[in-house]
């Protein structure tokens, strides 16, 4: 096994206790402190790299199930110097505290359950300041290798960077502002560079690049290797495939360790992902993610999800199913104009399909890259199948069609029968949330209208959905369809739940077919209740219901052209008084390619790329 790793954390936790200069002796502690001693099961990760005499330390504990434990800080006595009970996440389950240590010296991180002798420790060193040695002419040094334990540490660095309550909608102009944040990032400083500080890395990644960066990130500051791939995007017929793998250990230009993690960021690894990337087929060894089993402990933060037309999200946080709701599997991703948002996973924000030509969509994680003495390379399928801190690579999610795949989606987020009503109401609330999402979207599209006068120039064929400059950036092609798959989708869940109702606690000696109108009037009821505003071409609000944007579904497949004044871009009939405020027409011959193009939006299906 490959050895496991310190990692940091950055996070006032509420429920830490911190003595400062004053001592608290844990007689406990001391009594065990023979006894205590690294264990498998537990990850630790201590921050700064080299925690320093009168500095903060950091602490963060993983394990791989949920479990009861305290995180402790202690002196090389045994006497505690901060402790925290709040254990964070289910798979991997989580604790992080954070002290100052006076002194240099010894300490120690102890995750306790009650049984001393079943404590696990690491050691703690409190020095002087060291930095690290230099990269041998790669992006970063390489000092530890990926394992099991890292991959968990990575989880639990994912999960706390996007932290927030499951009512909020939090989204970032870009991904600075996440990293940039001491109490989101465990990593912050962690290399005591000044590596976090305002522009040092100035990371604007679209929705391909996210997942990537973040990966990198992570291995840059502990010093893990990092691959990625020149892949194709497909077309013809056939799926994305990789031609040409590059790793961290590759020539960099610059000589301070920041300016070249940033430059290999944005242009080595930016200029090479793109929408073909995480698409690769699944038993194709060459591509940088791998399909993995869909269990709880496999989707677990960190894990990448691939649509098949292009789009990739972050898998952030997995919350159980409980006796008042679902089970909730939470996701980030970024748009081209930058924004970096999360969402809630259900089946008009996750699409899948099984289709070769297509690559392969679903829930991936990067595959681990190893030194073999020859240099770095990727571990291949059958590797990782047999690697013991692995094993998870599987293509089960292909078994079927895409009613199958989201049937057992279904079935992993929440395995206890749940009343259709309340699915059908969290179903509605997601499609909300991708409504609102959407405003923001068109209004940035405004916003550059505003500050550049003319025509953006819109591309012909299947380019409206993959292209660069202006129109990726602000026009809705790609998300416009999602949103029309999203109505569907809560459109058809009284459909859905006649034909499977073994999966649903059903009224008792209610008929299927007396569930099923009650659902649909549950459907007309809420989104006649649920309300957004936009803003229109004079600045007044409109209100909109989400029932107004059912009926308006037809007008919403012609919507995506920022050349358009916004009133048509939220579906507006020519005849109404919301139209009367729009100023603003997509030119006829864009006009007439987009009715060429509407079948694809009509019949929801991405056309093929040449």
């Amino acid at each position: 096994m490959r050895p496991a790793l310190c990692f940091v954390a950055a996070l006032f936790a509420a429920s830490v206790h911190a003595a400062g200069d004053v001592y608290a002796r844990d007689t406990a502690a001391s009594a065990a402190r023979t006894t205590c001693r690294s264990s498998p099961d537990v990850t630790f990760l201590t921050s700064p790299r080299v925690p320093t005499a009168g500095g903060r330390v950091r602490v963060l504990a993983v394990t791989a199930t949920a479990r009861g434990g305290t995180l402790a800080i202690e002196d090389a006595d045994g006497r505690t110097l901060a402790r925290s009970d709040e254990r964070r996440g289910s798979t991997p389950s989580w604790w992080t505290i954070e002290t100052t240590v006076p002194a240099m010296g010894a300490y120690r991180a102890r995750l306790s359950s009650g049984n001393a002798a079943a404590d696990a420790c690491d050691a703690i060193t409190v020095g002087r300041d060291a930095p690290r040695r230099a990269a041998a002419g790669g992006a970063w040094p390489i000092e530890r290798g990926w394992d099991r334990g890292t991959e968990l540490l990575y989880s639990a660095w994912i999960e706390r960077l996007f932290d927030d309550p499951l009512d909020a909608e939090p989204s970032w102009q870009h991904l600075e502002p996440v990293l940039g944040n001491p109490a989101r990032n465990f990593l912050y400083d962690h290399l005591r560079l000044d590596e976090d500080g305002p522009g040092r890395l100035h990371l604007e990644p679209d929705c391909a690049d996210l997942p990537f960066f973040l990966r990198a990130y992570f291995a840059w500051k502990l010093g893990l290797p990092f691959g990625y791939s020149d892949c194709t995007r497909g077309g013809g017929g056939a799926a994305p495939r990789c031609v040409k793998w590059h790793s961290s250990r590759e020539p960099a230009a610059k000589s301070d360790e920041v300016g070249r993690v940033g430059e290999f960021l944005r242009h080595d690894v930016g200029w090479t992902i793109h929408s073909g990337s995480a698409r690769t087929i699944g038993n194709d060894d060459r591509g940088d993610l791998y399909p993995t089993r869909l269990t709880p402990d496999a989707i677990r933060p960190g894990t990448v999800y691939a649509d098949p037309y292009g789009h990739t999200l972050v898998v952030v946080q997995r919350l159980p199913q409980t006796a008042e709701r679902g089970g909730i599997l939470l996701a980030v991703d970024a748009q081209p104009d930058g924004t970096v948002a999360r969402k809630r996973y259900w089946r008009g924000n996750f699409l899948f399909a099984v289709d070769p030509a297509l690559g392969g969509a679903g829930f991936k994680h990067f595959r681990p890259v190893v030194a073999d003495g020859r240099g770095l390379r990727a571990l291949g399928n059958r590797e990782i199948a047999a690697d013991a801190d692995y094993g998870d690579f599987s293509l089960e999610q292909y078994d079927g069609d895409a009613d199958d795949f989201y049937d057992r989606m279904e079935d992993l987020l929440s395995p206890t029968p749940m009343d259709p009503a309340r699915v059908l109401r969290e179903t509605i609330q997601a499609l909300e949330e991708q409504v609102r999402t959407r405003v923001t979207s068109v209004a940035n599209g405004e916003t550059y209208v505003a500050g550049h006068p003319g025509t953006i120039a819109m591309p012909s064929g299947a380019a409206i959905f993959e292209t660069n400059g202006a129109w990726e950036d602000y026009a809705t092609p790609s998300r416009d369809l999602r949103l029309l798959i999203a109505i569907d989708v809560v459109r058809g869940f009284p459909a859905r739940v006649a034909r499977r109702p073994e999966r649903y606690a059903m009224p008792k000696d209610a008929s299927v077919g007396a569930v099923r109108d009650e659902l649909e009037r549950v459907v007309r009821d809420e989104t006649a209740a649920r309300r957004f505003t936009y803003q229109r071409s004079d600045g007044s609000q409109a209100m909109l219901t989400l029932a107004d944007l059912l009926g308006r579904t037809d007008a919403l497949e012609m919507a995506y052209n920022p050349n358009d004044c916004i009133e048509v871009r939220w579906g507006v009939s020519a005849t109404s008084d919301e139209a009367s405020t729009c100023r603003r027409h997509t030119p006829a011959e864009q006009l007439a390619r987009m009715e060429e193009y509407r079948v694809w939006f009509h019949e929801r299906r991405r056309p093929p790329r040449e």
